[in-house]
């Protein structure tokens, strides 16, 4: 078993032969591909980088000072429960009080927070969960294994309507009633859980660390959450304004597991200017805000030449794409049901165009996969084809030659300049094209329903979690209507699959697939960015855009 401490004879063989690996070469991806795969396994990521032979890094810049107030521009949408969480800034906000079992880093790690650590067997069939002691709820409960197991328990509930994490713990997931498997999940003692797994599953602690996995008390009640809001963290709620504003304050009566670590700042508040990027940039000329969510695009230079403020960049596999559906019907036909019309419309696109007019070039060319380099488990099948010959004659052997494309956006930044460059690109080929844009406030109502669309992913730690997540057959997040019982199988043994380097096997299937299959067009992988003032800490941009307002501080 893989154990958090130093030492590295119980890893199993594969993550010792990585390391190797990852020390020989000296490439950044293959050290990121280590760090991923020996934590998620449960090495300290203290033990991981020794096993690299380098330093841990150092997680705090400058000195933090105690009190302050930090305000976060940001996205404010309808609060829920968080296992029904799909904007990620919703996390923002209740990460105040409500916290994880793990963290997951932007060098690829993951680390503990209200687990201690973990262990998992050679095969990934059992799970051991340490709960970490002397942690309270903000009500004076202790928290213990019990929590652990009720929360596992909501997050298999797929008979809730919307709750994703039912996809991330499906392995246990009983396909009869739709709820936990009886006896997948054990406490041992008030601090040990033991998952016991019907088939291998290397994805369960990624899942763990993704924003819908709020730890939540056992009187939680999505109505009622704001107003009695119990968890560890070391702040509360003082309100929530739908597309407004929201404020965080220290908690003064309870005793934070981390305290000395964090929770420096007296108050967080998040604003909400809008989506149009220039009222972002008037915010902080006028001082109205402290850090970005993120900096788009064009206003990129702009926010560099303010002074005081500093950029900060990460490499990510969070993607923007057109998809497909499927499933959806247009004036009574399934023109997209057809593998030659969904083929076509990706041969027409050179994805190299769209990353230089949509976003300046600040990203990685996508492949039509949806798997990145900075994935352990990407597998190079090479680069995507662009024919647009071949697109309009597969057009015309389908039928649709005349027919024309809704492709549908949101009405601003780089959603509408995707969808606008794959637009231009698609009429150039001779398909007929109509752009549609709707305003955020009403797009993601129905944002798994739209015929032909444009919209974007995050970043997830492995590869294999994103084709779990959304092009499974079924599942609550699959909005292309993809169904492929080779790829569903194939996603299954990928998951069972511990060792990296036959998963990427795996996974070169599975990518090819999806381009013969013509499920997306991904033109490119999102180079994130983000602006704050230059003496506040714990603020860079997250590779999965996470915030931790309860690390960030002032600077002395």
């Amino acid at each position: 078993m893989a154990k958090t401490d130093k030492s590295t004879a119980a890893l199993p063989t594969h993550l010792e032969t990585s390391a190797c690996t990852a020390r020989a070469s000296g490439c950044g991806q293959t050290r990121r591909e280590f760090l991923a795969t020996a934590t998620s396994f449960g090495a300290s990521v203290a033990a991981a980088y020794a096993m690299l032979g380098l330093p841990a890094p150092a997680r705090a810049q400058g000195t933090p000072q105690m009190g302050g107030t930090v305000r976060i521009q940001q996205e404010i949408v309808t609060m829920r429960d968080p296992r029904k969480f799909d904007f990620n800034s919703l996390a923002n906000f209740t990460r105040g009080w409500l916290e994880y079992l793990v963290q997951y880093n932007s060098d690829g790690s993951f680390t503990p927070s209200l687990l201690e650590s973990w262990e998992i067997n050679a095969d990934a069939t059992e799970y051991t969960l340490r709960v970490r002691p002397g942690v309270t709820w903000n009500n004076g409960d202790p928290f213990t294994s019990a929590d652990v197991v009720r929360n596992i328990e909501r997050w298999c509930d797929s008979t809730v309507e919307a709750n994703s994490m039912s996809i991330r713990f499906g392995t246990i997931v009983d396909e009869g009633t739709g709820k936990m498997m009886a006896g997948a999940v054990t406490a041992l003692d008030d601090l040990t859980v033991r998952i016991a797994l019907p088939r291998p599953d290397i994805s369960l602690i990624a899942g763990m660390a993704d924003y819908p996995a709020a730890i939540v008390h056992e009187s939680f009640d999505e109505l009622s959450m704001v107003d009695n809001p119990i968890g560890t963290g070391a702040y509360l709620p003082e309100f929530y304004s739908v597309g407004e504003a929201w404020a965080l304050v220290r908690n003064p009566d309870h005793s934070w597991w981390n305290a000395g670590n964090g929770a420096w700042m007296d108050r967080i508040e998040g604003i909400d200017f809008g989506s149009d990027p220039s009222a972002h940039f008037a915010g902080a000329e006028a001082d109205e805000f402290d850090v970005t969510y993120d900096t788009e695009g064009d206003f990129i230079p702009a926010f560099d030449s303010l002074d005081g403020w500093t950029k900060h960049t990460v490499t990510t596999g969070a993607v923007v794409l057109a998809r497909t559906n499927q499933l959806a019907e247009v004036d009574g036909t399934t023109p997209y049901a057809d593998v030659r019309v969904r083929r076509a419309l990706a041969l027409a696109v050179k994805n190299e165009t769209v990353l230089e007019l949509a976003y300046n070039s600040l990203g990685a060319v996508g492949e039509n996969h949806h798997v990145s380099k900075v994935h352990p488990d990407y597998a190079d099948i090479g680069p995507a084809v662009y024919d647009p010959a071949q697109a309009t004659a597969l057009m015309a052997d389908a039928g649709m030659a005349e027919f024309e494309h809704e492709l549908i956006s949101l009405d601003s930044a780089f959603w509408k300049a995707t969808a606008d460059a794959i637009g231009a690109q698609l009429r150039d080929a001779g398909i007929n094209v109509k752009r549609t844009v709707i305003p955020s406030s009403t797009f993601w109502n129905d944002w798994a329903k739209y015929p032909f669309s444009v919209t974007n992913w995050n970043h997830r730690p492995l590869g294999i979690q994103t084709y779990a997540l959304a092009y499974v057959s079924g599942v609550s997040w699959n909005e292309s209507g993809f169904a492929n019982s080779e790829f569903d199988a194939l996603v299954e043994q990928a998951l069972a699959t511990p060792d990296v380097e036959a998963r990427r096997g795996l996974m070169a299937q599975l990518e090819q697939i999806m381009v013969d299959e013509g499920v997306i067009i991904q033109p490119y992988f999102r180079g994130l960015a983000n602006h704050s003032k230059s003496n506040l800490g714990g603020a860079a941009i997250h590779i999965s855009q996470e915030m931790y307002p309860q690390y960030m501080y002032w600077m002395g």
